[in-house]
């Protein structure tokens, strides 16, 4: 099939390449020449384990190209995929609509016959009739349908989700348009990958019911994270008791400094908005919401402690700064709240990132950057770990607290323990949802003077 993906961020570049190596002839269009230009170059603009070695195969087998030029890349295509950015709208909280229906119009402008336009953006309901609309409008004399088609992509994971989909939701309107879709992801349903075909509005509010439930649950296990640090649990062990349950699962319940990312945020906001406007407030969901904004603030309460109570010319080293590992993308990451106060608070703050540096640069004004993290330990007066790469789970911790000035911990993805920080000579660890190195000194000292 011919298909042309509007839009080459992280939804447009992942889906396009895929389908691609579906055996499909799939165009990919943006209006950033620039982008465009790295693309033809084989540069990938968006870090994603294997994402290059896919365009480099799929160009060089001619069924996958980039252009700036949306009519050529339209005229003929049997499906349009429409995956533009939906940002939060500034003041009100709804998804900004803005490109998707700038993208529809000049759809319609383009289209030379009967093809499904498929909404691939994260969009409110009723967004997929408003599409139909547009284009009805700009061109009556048209023959075509929508679709609706959310993503299920986990950054870091993408290429793997997108072959191996837990499932594939597909809203439509009639049977023509749900046997265009079917024959698209032809190669998933041979391999018996579920699809769910649906109307347009539940599966719009699929996508967003689905992620609101995941940011809940991690928000749901940081408020018990917060629990179990006053009356003394760990709530390693709890999220695996919890997790061990079939009916909750052992995923997302990692507590840690709140969720972030390019989804979370601004679907949960969307949904909340959307509950508000119908009369139909989703409560959990607005309340996910602020927790999750206190727990970034609660992160910044442990650093200043774990520094005696004050930043104030302290060096402190950041390890990792993306919102998880395996990206590049920064967008809502904890580190976005954490570091600026630092910052702004008297504090030297060096950071090392695998992949973060590039964007984090403009992001971040005011830290310094550094290759590694012993570099970042240098006489530091703590370390924190803020997101948890795999070069920062197997650190050498004794040599870590070697390099520092004070050897001090502020392990907020829970990756090591208060055992492996004793061991390795640290003075002070804290963690989230556990009782950390100084709380345990102290219960240590006061039993031993209850036995005296």
């Amino acid at each position: 099939m011919k298909i042309t993906m509007i839009g080459t961020g992280y939804v447009g570049l992942v889906s396009g390449v895929c389908f691609s190596d579906f055996g499909h002839e799939v165009i990919c269009v943006d209006k950033d020449p620039r982008k465009i230009d790295r693309l033809k170059a084989g540069e990938v603009p968006i870090y994603e384990p294997g994402l290059d070695d896919l365009i480099a195969k799929n160009v060089a087998a001619g069924r996958l190209t980039f252009t700036t030029d949306l009519p050529l890349a339209v005229a003929g295509a049997e499906a349009i995929f429409i995956a533009v950015g939906t940002p939060t709208r500034r003041g009100d909280g709804h998804a900004d609509l803005t490109y998707v229906y700038a993208a529809a119009e000049e759809i319609a402008q383009a289209m030379t016959g009967y093809a499904v336009v498929v909404t691939k953006s994260t969009v409110p309901l009723g967004t997929n009739r408003e599409v139909k609309r547009i284009i009805a409008k700009t061109r009556p004399d048209l023959d075509f349908d929508v679709a609706s088609n959310p993503e299920f992509l986990r950054e870091g994971a993408a290429i793997d989700d997108f072959m191996r989909p837990d499932r594939i939701v597909v809203g439509v309107q009639n049977d023509r348009a749900a046997e265009v879709m079917a024959e698209i992801y032809r190669p998933l349903y041979l391999r018996d990958f579920p699809i769910v075909t649906t109307d347009l509005e539940s599966a719009e509010m699929i996508k967003y019911a689905a992620n609101a439930f995941l940011a809940i649950k991690i928000t749901f296990i940081n408020e018990i994270a917060a629990l179990c640090e006053k009356v003394g649990a760990d709530v390693k062990k709890v999220s695996h008791g919890m997790g061990l349950d079939g009916r909750i699962g052992n995923k997302f319940l990692h507590a840690g400094p709140g969720y972030g990312g390019s989804c979370f945020p601004k679907d949960t906001r969307a949904l909340a908005r959307m509950g508000q406007d119908h009369a139909a407030p989703v409560q959990l969901v607005e309340t996910a919401i602020q927790v999750n904004d206190d727990i970034k603030r609660r992160m910044i309460d442990k650093i200043v402690d774990l520094c005696g109570g004050s930043v104030n010319r302290k060096t402190i080293a950041v390890l990792g700064v993306t919102f998880k590992p395996n990206t590049d993308d920064m967008r809502e990451a904890p580190a976005l709240s954490i570091l600026p106060w630092l910052v702004g608070n008297g504090a030297k703050v060096r950071v090392t990132d695998p992949k973060g540096q590039a964007e984090g640069e403009a992001l971040l004004p005011g830290v310094i950057w550094v290759d590694d993290a012993y570099k970042a330990a240098h006489k530091a007066d703590a370390v924190v770990i803020l997101t948890e790469w795999n070069e920062f789970r197997a650190l050498d911790l004794k040599r870590l607290a070697r390099k520092m000035e004070t050897p001090r911990l502020a392990d907020l993805r829970n990756i090591y323990s208060v055992k492996d920080a004793k061991r390795a000579g640290f003075e002070a660890y804290v963690s989230v949802g556990r009782v950390d190195f100084l709380k345990a000194a102290s219960a240590e000292s006061s039993a031993s003077a209850a036995a005296e």
